[in-house]
């Protein structure tokens, strides 16, 4: 399995820009410890969002990217759990042809895709993985 080391695609020609546009569901963790993706183990803290996406899948982000990035679905308030849409921002993402593995962050969780699957890059040094069934279905093209 390659792993991918010092991810930027801000200069890579295969990059381009999408936006996901999905409905959640969050629970915020009473505790430290780590959800199960499908992509690797998601470490969290007190407070940060579990959330179970629109295709069932589970991942963790921690509360100051959750509140930078998510809004509740009225009339549920910010901080409590239920449905959550993300806020449209545009992220860098490209389709790896082969099995990978990349740090979520610098020193982070390790996580794995499968040949297909999407490279997702939020910023420098924070990096996901989007299986193609679901990038497909979440994600849309950002006019270049």
């Amino acid at each position: 399995m390659n792993l991918l080391k010092l991810v930027d695609l801000r200069n890579d020609p295969l990059a381009r820009r999408y936006e996901k546009n999905e409905l959640v569901t969050v629970r915020f963790a009473t505790g430290d410890g780590s959800v199960a993706s499908r992509e690797g183990a998601n470490t969290y803290k007190v407070g940060d969002a579990l959330i179970t996406g629109s295709t069932g899948d589970h991942w963790s982000v921690t509360r100051d990217r959750f509140d930078a990035k998510y809004t509740p679905i009225a009339p549920l308030q910010h901080g409590q759990n239920g449905s959550y849409r993300n806020i449209p921002t545009p992220v860098l993402a490209k389709q790896i042809g082969e099995d990978f593995s990349v740090a979520r962050s610098n020193g982070g969780d390790i996580i794995h895709g499968k040949a297909g699957d999407w490279l997702m890059q939020y910023a420098p040094g924070d990096n996901g993985i989007v299986q193609n069934a679901k990038f497909i279905k979440v994600y849309q093209l950002v006019n270049q």
